[in-house]
């Protein structure tokens, strides 16, 4: 039997327009095995959800509002901070004499007793390397760190209020030309 006597005996009767012949080709395995999962599968999906075993769609939603509410009160800090807002919070004396001993533990082996720079920059200089020693940019720098120059991020070790406190202990030691203190580094500010 050849290939044209296959397709004759394939094709339906009657069904025959302006030449075209329709016949009646199986779909391929592929296709059925395909489609028979796609219709287990939605049995399965059905009875799963309508069973009360799934979270509901609300449920759903109210886990993924929890999750960015928390991801809110993790970055709203950073979010509202200004340079207005954090010179009224480093105002304070009380911020900068805490700041010093939040220093002295935890930056003075990078930058020094004086804050001359050793491992790490003189942070009493007017040169910077990382923004241009305002509030936010040391507040920045300090939270999230310089992990390229060795300083780790801060943020997520110590309190929101320990980073305003040393920025307020750096800021208030600025101009305060220590002895042997680290030549200068990045940009001149003003």
């Amino acid at each position: 039997m050849s290939n044209q006597d296959e397709k004759l005996e394939k094709e339906i009767s009657g069904h025959s327009y302006d030449g075209i012949t329709e016949c009646d080709n199986p779909m391929p395995d592929w296709w059925l095995w395909t489609f028979l999962l796609s219709i287990i599968f939605a049995a399965l999906y059905f009875v799963h959800y309508e069973s009360g075993a799934a979270p509901t769609l609300k449920e759903e939603l109210n886990t993924a509002l929890a999750i960015i509410e928390k991801q809110k009160q993790v970055h709203a800090p950073a979010l509202m901070e200004s340079e207005e807002s954090l010179t009224e919070i480093m105002n304070d004396p009380a911020q900068a004499a805490a700041g010093a001993a939040a220093y002295a533990s935890k930056c003075a082996v990078c930058h020094g007793n004086e804050l001359q720079g050793q491992i790490g920059p003189n942070l009493v200089d007017n040169y910077w390397l990382h923004g241009r020693a305002t509030r936010i940019d040391i507040v920045k720098v300090i939270r999230e760190g310089v992990v390229d120059k060795g300083m780790p991020a801060w943020g997520q070790m110590v309190s929101q209020q320990e980073i305003y406190a040393l920025t307020s202990f750096i800021i208030s030691k600025r101009g305060s030309n220590p002895p042997q203190a680290k030549a200068p580094q990045g940009e001149a500010i003003e």
